[in-house]
């Protein structure tokens, strides 16, 4: 699907969505508000819990979007250590409850289909949030709502292959084997930067921690003599891990390596406006408001775009983060 489609699908789902709450207004009955008396809207919320500032600003953006006094029962189960199974768990636990509506943001992108379908044939609509799944069946989901990481990556990688006409060293702070989103961003910042002079030198996880990100960012120095130009890390926390290994070994974070980041969390457009880091693209976590669409014309029976696109922006300078920090909510 293309970024314009998409786009297309965000308006259109907007539009139906303000025809499906006008008419339910008017009815006075199935999904309304509290405040009109309606029912409430029962929704599970298989989340994936503490994982970092991303997620605790995107978590909670939801659980204070679907909130009683707008109409709904939010039942948040997030995962046990990101553990696949205790989501299916609460998934399985949703469907035979008979909630109206689950929402999923999968630990891992594989292995959802029995469950998916089991909510199928229960009548239960399902909205991905944030992360995909693989095989993409779009005929299991009603819709996915997220900010486009291929793209985001891609941007990434743009800017990369700009900063450095004549090449350089690179290595890749990965995210956790399996996730969907791990995939995706590798996907886009290979398209970019296929072609250019940039030489991969490594690529690791670095499970999306602060800890992690500067072990990983030390061994691979040390393995390469500190002959590393720059670091792509697949999120804040593990670029924030690599900007003090980086000092550590004696080098300066933003001349010596550059470190480019994504999820534009608080902490990482501060470290931009202090140089430590050279470039950050928000991968915008607070769109509990989509979800309440997509939510409102799925109890409707309306057809919604399979991918809802978050629209979310590039950060290249200190003076772009220094103005977007006393507005930044996460």
């Amino acid at each position: 699907m293309t970024r314009t489609k998409r786009m297309l699908g965000m308006a259109g789902l907007v539009a139906t969505s303000a025809l499906v709450l006008g008419l339910a207004g008017c009815s006075g009955g199935g999904t309304d508000g509290g405040d009109s008396g309606g029912d409430v809207t029962t929704i599970g919320f298989v989340a994936v819990g503490p994982e970092g500032g991303w997620r605790e600003a995107n978590e909670t953006n939801i659980q204070d979007t679907f909130t009683k006094d707008a109409g709904y029962d939010l039942k948040y189960a997030p995962a046990t250590n990101g553990d696949q199974k205790s989501q299916i768990d609460a998934f399985t636990s949703f469907v035979d409850e008979g909630v109206d509506v689950i929402l999923l943001s999968a630990t891992e992108a594989s292995g959802w289909e029995e469950s998916l379908e089991r909510a199928q044939e229960a009548e239960i609509p399902v909205i991905l949030l944030d992360r995909g799944i693989e095989p993409d069946d779009t005929s299991l989901y009603v819709t996915r709502i997220a900010p486009d990481n291929a793209t985001v990556a891609e941007a990434v990688g743009d800017w990369a292959v700009e900063n450095f006409p004549d090449g350089g060293k690179y290595i890749v702070l990965e995210g956790p084997a399996g996730v969907g989103v791990v995939n995706e961003r590798n996907k886009g910042w290979d398209q970019a930067v296929e072609g250019s002079k940039l030489e991969k030198v490594a690529a690791q996880t670095a499970n999306w921690s602060t800890e992690e990100g500067k072990s990983v960012t030390e061994t691979l120095l040390k393995s390469n003599n500190n002959d590393i130009d720059l670091i792509f890390a697949q999120n804040d926390e593990m670029g924030l891990g690599a900007v003090q290994a980086v000092e550590e070994a004696g080098l300066t974070p933003g001349v010596d390596v550059k470190i480019a980041t994504i999820d534009g969390t608080k902490p990482a457009l501060e470290a931009l406006a202090a140089g430590k880091l050279s470039f950050v693209h928000e991968y915008n976590p607070l769109f509990g408001d989509q979800a309440v669409e997509a939510v409102q014309a799925a109890l409707a029976g309306d057809d919604i775009d399979s991918y809802v696109l978050v629209p979310s922006e590039a950060f290249d300078s200190p003076e772009a983060a220094e103005t977007a920090l006393p507005d930044r909510k996460y």
